[in-house]
């Protein structure tokens, strides 16, 4: 009797499967300080992946990795290796893929606890310490997210049912005055998004000016509240942010809070680059401030080395999260129990991956001291390059550093000049560095968010540097 195809794997397979796997993952790890930043795409690979029929026949285990290793790895961007800087994107710590693949095969959907009680457990404590690190009470709650992005639609999601009574009836089509969202010019661009998606509307949007360190100027920000209420809107919202992404500035949270509280506006605070600095004691004071924000966005997948995807929403009363988010379903009914959380009701989403375990998992494996030193020598590193870069005559520091993202300028150089730059850093496998735009001026961005950097990476960077602006200026003076 012929037995049914199946999916599960024999003893032999999951031997198979578990040697290639381990070999991948010692020998990614080996290879990543030789691997180029940026693989040198192999189009005609690609294409084939693309075109090519899946195959009505598997071609096994062994196959599989064949692909993986000859095709897929060569074509991927190393975004762990230490010259790896260009965006606020790090690599995942040591123990991620194997919480990965555990958390792939007991597949828990984390929507209502009855079908997942554990992993419920394990997101509530996740985000039970996340919210102590800012100081949130016990009426406090959160969720874990896709990233930032989708943590801050999240948020303006509630803070929208918070201030708008039958906004969940009516949504925005209702007799009442336009509501107006308030957020810094230097904000990331998910304000601008979430404001789109929401139906509030880019004209709806004010970006205040910010100050000659990149922070929402909080006086521009009381005119812009109170010349709206005179032309009759609504202001409703503020998303301060704590750690922008060119210079990584961190708003005036406190003022911006006192101006919140007297106005009756809700405060997020997108925290998904800076905000987790509050782990070193060497962080922004300026971060205390984030305990008064009614919502903070996060993202584990950067300062705790999650891979993706791992963000999170906390917000300092859960009820105003439930309000949002919860809806009922005979389907779906199961008894309350003070110990587990049915997430479903506290978000988008109702099939929801087991994203808490990665988290979890590292936080137990390697201590919090770990992360608080890792995130520490991070600051460190970027103090040790801006100071790397005022002691060349011929480099400029564009803007203070108050976390990792240090922006430097070529002096003379054009805007052609430092793209021309980045792309001879990336062909010769220097570095993967970004572009900055400060003012009107033209630079270079470096985010120093991986704990494999060294400072002889950032000596080979200045050096590197220094030489082009040696020729920039050799050539400005012929």
């Amino acid at each position: 009797m012929t037995e049914h195809p199946t999916l599960s794997l024999d003893k032999d397979g999951h031997k198979t499967a578990g040697r290639l796997l381990a070999a991948f993952l010692e020998g990614y790890e080996d290879s990543i300080p030789g691997r180029p930043l940026v693989p040198e795409v192999n189009r005609e690979v690609l294409a084939n992946l693309l075109t090519t029929p899946f195959p009505d026949k598997g071609i096994g285990i062994e196959g599989l990795f064949h692909e993986i290793n000859d095709k897929i790895l060569p074509n991927s961007t190393t975004v762990s290796h230490p010259r790896f800087l260009a965006y606020v994107l790090g690599p995942p710590n040591g123990i991620a893929p194997y919480a990965e693949a555990i958390a792939a095969a007991i597949n828990q959907n984390c929507n209502f606890w009855q079908l997942s009680p554990s992993a419920s457990v394990i997101e509530r404590a996740v985000v039970s310490w996340l919210a102590g690190l800012f100081g949130y009470g016990e009426q406090s709650g959160g969720i874990l997210t896709g990233g930032g992005s989708i943590a801050t639609l999240n948020a303006l999601a509630t803070a929208l049912h918070a201030h708008r009574p039958g906004y969940r009836e009516q949504g925005l089509q209702n007799s009442g005055p336009r509501l107006v969202l308030y957020t810094s010019a230097e904000a990331h661009r998910c304000v601008d998004k979430a404001a789109a998606i929401l139906g509030i509307g880019l004209d709806n949007v004010r970006h205040i000016p910010a100050d000659d360190r990149h922070r929402m100027r909080a006086d521009a920000l009381e005119q812009a509240v109170r010349d709206d209420r005179a032309a009759g809107l609504e202001p409703f919202c503020v998303v301060a942010t704590a750690g922008t992404v060119t210079t990584g500035s961190i708003d005036p949270i406190a003022e911006i809070a006192d101006l919140c509280m007297s106005e009756n506006l809700w405060l997020h605070v997108d925290g998904a680059y800076g905000a987790l600095f509050v782990l070193s004691d060497r962080s922004d004071p300026a971060l205390a401030a984030c305990a008064r924000a009614d919502s903070i966005a996060l993202d584990p997948h950067k300062l705790l080395f999650a891979p993706l995807e791992a963000g999170c929403l906390l917000v300092r009363d859960r009820t105003q999260l439930r309000d949002a988010f919860a809806f009922s379903s005979s389907y779906l009914t199961v008894a309350e129990d003070p110990l587990m959380v049915d997430y479903m009701d506290y978000g988008p989403q109702l099939s929801r991956g087991f994203k808490a375990l990665k988290i979890w998992s590292a936080l137990q494996a390697f201590g919090i001291d770990t992360f608080r030193s890792v995130i520490g020598r991070t600051l460190d590193l970027a103090q040790y390059l801006a100071g790397r870069i005022q002691a060349e005559p011929d480099l400029e520091l564009m803007a203070p550093v108050p976390l990792t993202a240090v922006c430097v300028q070529i002096k003379g150089a054009t805007e052609a000049d430092h793209t021309a730059a980045l792309a001879t850093l990336i062909n010769e496998g220097t570095a993967l560095l970004g572009p900055a735009r400060l003012n009107g001026r033209h630079g270079i961005r470096a985010c120093v968010t991986n704990y494999r950097t060294t400072h002889a990476d950032i000596d080979l960077i200045v050096d590197r540097l220094a030489e082009m602006a040696h020729d920039v200026r050799s050539r400005v003076a012929r």
